[in-house]
């Protein structure tokens, strides 16, 4: 259970660096320089902890992208008034049921 809320937190810092990012408007805003690097190095920091606990690759990068894609993809849409149509919400549930299957299929080994 400890590795799936290390993976949450770096799924979390990953979104808000990702976010930053954005918001930086291709690092014109120095302000956010600081926050994206430092968000990503905890994020990557945070993966390769899951991964130390025993998570394998293919679930915990799965499920790290997979998340972080459709979250975002749905905040920036609010936040940043970026374009969702269906056809993108169509493929972010693709990409989730994707890693459930390879979580899936995980599993049973």
């Amino acid at each position: 259970m400890t590795q799936w809320l290390v993976l949450a937190a770096a799924i979390a810092v990953e979104v808000f660096a990702t976010l930053g990012l954005r918001a930086s408007e291709g690092f014109r805003k120095k302000a956010w320089i600081a926050p994206v690097v430092l968000g990503y190095l905890a994020s990557f920091y945070g993966l390769w902890l899951t991964l130390r606990l025993g998570m394998p690759v293919g679930i915990a990068y799965g499920v790290w992208t997979a998340c972080g894609v459709a979250l975002v993809a749905v905040i920036a849409r609010y936040v940043f008034r970026d374009p969702l149509t269906w056809k993108m919400i169509i493929g972010i549930g693709l990409i989730v049921a994707g890693v459930l299957t390879i979580e899936l299929a995980g599993v049973v080994h």
